[in-house]
């Protein structure tokens, strides 16, 4: 799709308005407000060849869904301190080894509480959003434009949208109609929101599809975040695509969004999700009408399911104690060696292996 077609697709969706095709069946994918559920969680990182790491904590707070528990830790480190990035307060375990060490190790565990979450879209009554994260929250990062083809497309989609929470839908249900989830991308991707929408190549993982949803958002006057985090249960609702298999979950990271509308303040917003049911949901390559992928799509605007811990909200970040350019986001453990940060998603090149478990009392 090249820029002339895709600012079309964006002006004809906004013309006709967007409703849900959803079809009734037997999907169910419904996250209601309950009880507390409580994780453990252990990251062990052996980055062989460096003597620098930095691990995110799941230390978010949000009373509503997650609060934070203990961190604790073990190694061979010479130092190891908790800190927080300067701009959104991004908590992470930096830590250090000397440079003799032969076998550095680390091993931080944090426990957490989480739960599913759901709101009504513009309805409740959550307090106002104040003047400077609502700045921060409309601001453009490196990767996240919220001029140019950006603006253009999302004040397409939204065009004839007189509310912020019919806005807010517009653009969701344009994510999910527009973009594919591709296998093939690494890790989650990284979030580069221009080079899709100029190339028009709609498609990644979660750090894309969400991406794509918050610059939009942001362009339009919505106040719009990604939340990095990563999965720590099955899903409760029998969905295999959007829980885990085992209590390995070292390539389970998964960054969701959230909109912030008058009444129900911060609302989760998931495109991306439905669009990993689609793909990968058995017996996978699910049509839009399916009635999981309906069911799914009907719920991750305004709820999503608490088998899922958050670490931040930060992009562009810095970390302490690096002189290393600033990485898009902070999701995965991160090293670095005399020649600079490493690979995190090569195994070779840094090894590290993250589990959860549910604790009962």
């Amino acid at each position: 799709m090249n820029r002339r077609r895709l600012l079309s697709a964006g002006l004809a969706v906004a013309t006709v308005g967007i409703a849900p095709r959803l079809a009734r069946g037997d999907g169910n994918f419904s996250p209601v407000p309950a009880g507390w559920r409580t994780v453990s969680l252990t990251t062990r990182v052996e980055p062989t060849f460096a003597n620098k790491a930095w691990i995110p904590l799941p230390t978010f707070v949000a009373s509503e869904w997650q609060r934070p528990g203990s961190v604790t830790w073990t190694g061979n480190a010479t130092m190891a301190e908790r800190v927080k990035d300067a701009k959104y307060g991004a908590e992470m375990l930096r830590v250090e080894w000397a440079t003799d060490v032969q076998a550095p190790a680390l091993e931080v565990t944090t426990t957490v509480q989480t739960r599913d979450r759901a709101v009504v879209p513009g309805k409740g009554t959550a307090a106002a959003l104040d003047d400077k994260e609502r700045a921060i929250n409309l601001e453009a990062t490196a990767l996240l434009p919220v001029d140019g083809i950006v603006k253009e497309t999302a004040e397409g989609i939204v065009r004839g949208k007189t509310t912020d929470v019919d806005k807010a839908r517009a653009l969701y249900e344009w994510v999910v109609e527009n973009t594919f989830r591709n296998p093939k991308t690494r890790g989650c991707g990284i979030g580069d929101v221009s080079w899709m929408i100029k190339t028009g190549n709609l498609n990644g993982k979660c750090a894309d599809l969400n991406a794509l949803y918050v610059a939009m958002a942001r362009s339009v006057g919505l106040p719009a975040r990604d939340v990095y985090g990563i999965r720590v249960l099955p899903s409760q609702f029998g969905y295999k695509s959007l829980g885990t298999a085992s209590d390995i979950v070292t390539k389970a990271q998964h960054c969701r969004a959230e909109v912030w509308l008058a009444g129900s303040g911060w609302t989760p917003v998931d495109p991306a999700d439905v669009r990993k049911v689609v793909l990968e949901e058995p017996p996978t390559n699910l049509a839009l009408l399916d009635p999981k992928v309906a069911a799914a799509r009907r719920a991750l605007f305004g709820a999503w399911e608490g088998n899922w811990v958050a670490f931040n909200v930060a992009h562009d970040v810095s970390l302490p104690g690096s002189q290393q350019a600033a990485l898009p986001f902070l999701m995965y453990p991160q090293a670095e060696d005399k020649s600079g940060l490493v690979d995190p998603l090569d195994p070779e090149a840094f090894q590290y292996k993250i589990t959860a478990h549910e604790l009962t009392t």
